[in-house]
């Protein structure tokens, strides 16, 4: 099974976690005993089965993320324990190879994923909650309890919302009926990812008209216009609703962790991603700012969405895109497509004509790519993408490519395996072994798909591309490439020059 570390926490997780505030929960409540539970293909259903509420993390051994994650889910597991009525951490090894048709089962695409089980487990919710242990416990006491909360005074309403978060009311003259009943279906759906509650006078509310009895939603937000109603009680018309009004209009991206929601849900979107970088600190970033929100409103509701994001929080985000700090202040627009397009150096006059430029067709894509090799002289050759295509489709060669992460654990143990493959058809030139890294480099997404490392690409010379699913040996490759190679190529190639030399001869001879 191909695991994908997710684009958010590749280039944002360092932030978030160092910007976290760990381990409140002292340590003298984590006793020696183990509190998460551990699960396995042999005992996760019949456990799952009898919880009506029980949280699992699916993780790796050698992800870094799970390991930063242990200690704090332990921690939490142990005061959860302790909860009116308990809430049971699991957590399940991905990695096994007996495990992996759970993995497969709860769509398990990255490491570490969280999943809050309800009903036996009959209904699954992704974990959407902050990552340290005294975040997780006020997450999941919050979802073990009903999806809506009541608010019965200005009190109640004081203690649920405030200007760091996004919270939706929905106002009712009863607590019954189709209009109610949509709300509390809407608030089951996506309590993971937002609070709701419910209430029958609008006067408790800090915001808003107070003399609506309703039916109607109100959603409150920490950014824009701050509030804003809402009456089409449809389930998909108020999930689209909540869905468009809980992103700002530009995402702010930077060290405060109350942005990082947003920033969440501003790369869960769908749209062309637009990212402004720059340092906040500078004195042009006021200007930059205002030019940039300015285009955003011009082009709202046209596909794109906008973030601006400080330099000195975005280190992660230049890694990925291969930048550098003096491209800076610089745009990027990625597309859903993964294709990238470019604008370093610009001034505040430049943002608005050049996202014109993108929409009508007009700027060229950006490719990431290291230097070529100046010398390429090893067993596994190194493709980078300005390469790519010369090695592997303009060679005529028969090419097995691996696509591979530095870190990768199962890609330091396939490295060794590789260069004896690569060693074994060093006398024969029409067999090209290569590797690029996909963490360094970016790949055609419409050709080659790739969602975990290693992945592993066949190209015949007579033009076949076959992803690799052969055994990971060296027998087991070189039977592969025999299997799939275009082998008249090189016997043809050979014949061609033989009687081409033997021409030449003859005429030599004349």
């Amino acid at each position: 099974m191909a695991i994908r570390v997710s684009i958010f926490f590749f280039l944002f997780a360092l932030t978030i976690f160092a910007s976290s505030s760990f381990t409140r929960i002292s340590a003298e409540e984590a006793e020696s005993k183990e509190f998460v539970l551990t699960l396995d293909h042999t005992n996760f259903s019949d456990i799952v089965s009898k919880q009506d509420f029980i949280v699992v993390e699916f993780y790796a051994p050698w992800c870094g993320h799970c390991k930063k994650l242990a200690p704090e889910y332990e921690k939490a597991a142990s005061v959860l324990s302790s909860h009116d009525p308990p809430i049971t951490l699991a957590k399940v090894d991905a990695n096994e190879e007996v495990n992996k048709e759970l993995a497969t089962e709860f769509e398990v695409k990255g490491f570490p994923t969280i999943k809050i089980l309800r009903n036996g487990g009959k209904h699954a919710q992704e974990y959407k909650g902050p990552r340290d242990a005294d975040g997780i416990v006020a997450y999941l006491k919050k979802q073990r309890g009903p999806a809506s909360a009541e608010i019965k005074s200005v009190e109640d309403a004081s203690s649920l919302i405030d200007d760091k978060k996004i919270f939706i009311v929905g106002v009712f003259p009863k607590f019954s009926g189709e209009e109610f009943e949509n709300f509390t279906a809407l608030a089951e759906k996506l309590r993971s990812e937002y609070e709701f509650g419910h209430t029958s006078d609008a006067k408790f509310l800090p915001r808003g008209e107070s003399s609506v009895t309703g039916p109607i939603v109100r959603l409150f937000k920490p950014f824009d216009e701050l509030f804003v109603d809402f009456q089409d009680f449809h389930v998909d018309a108020l999930e689209k609703f909540v869905e468009g009004s809980s992103l700002p209009v530009v995402t702010v991206f930077n060290s405060d962790p109350n942005n990082h929601p947003f920033v969440v849900k501003f790369f869960n979107s769908p749209n062309a991603k637009a990212m402004l970088f720059l340092n906040f600190s500078n004195e042009v970033a006021d200007p930059f700012q205002s030019k940039y929100r300015e285009v955003a409103e011009q082009f709202k509701g046209e596909g794109i969405s906008f973030l601006i994001g400080d330099l000195d929080a975005s280190q992660g985000a230049f890694q990925y895109f291969g930048l550098s700090e003096d491209q800076v202040p610089l745009i990027i627009i990625q597309k859903d497509n993964g294709q990238k397009y470019l604008k370093a150096n610009l001034e505040p006059d430049h943002i608005a004509p050049w996202v014109k430029a993108y929409k009508d067709g007009e700027v060229p894509a950006y490719k990431k790519s290291e230097p070529i090799p100046e010398s390429n002289n090893e067993p596994v050759k190194v493709v980078v993408a300005d390469t790519l295509q010369d090695i592997v489709f303009n060679s005529g060669k028969n090419v097995l490519i691996e696509f591979y992460a530095p870190w990768c654990g199962h890609c330091k143990k396939l490295a060794p395996i590789l260069d004896e493959v690569a060693v074994s058809y060093e006398n024969d030139a029409a067999v090209i072994i290569a590797k690029l890294d996909a963490t360094a480099n970016d790949i055609p997404s419409d050709t080659f798909d790739v969602k975990g490392y290693p992945t592993l690409y066949f190209k015949s010379a007579n033009g076949d591309l076959l992803q690799y699913d052969g055994d990971r040996t060296k027998e087991g490759i070189i039977e592969y490439i025999e299997k799939n190679r275009d082998k008249t190529t090189s016997q043809d190639k050979t014949t061609s020059e033989d009687k081409t030399t033997s021409q030449d001869a003859s005429k030599d001879e004349l």
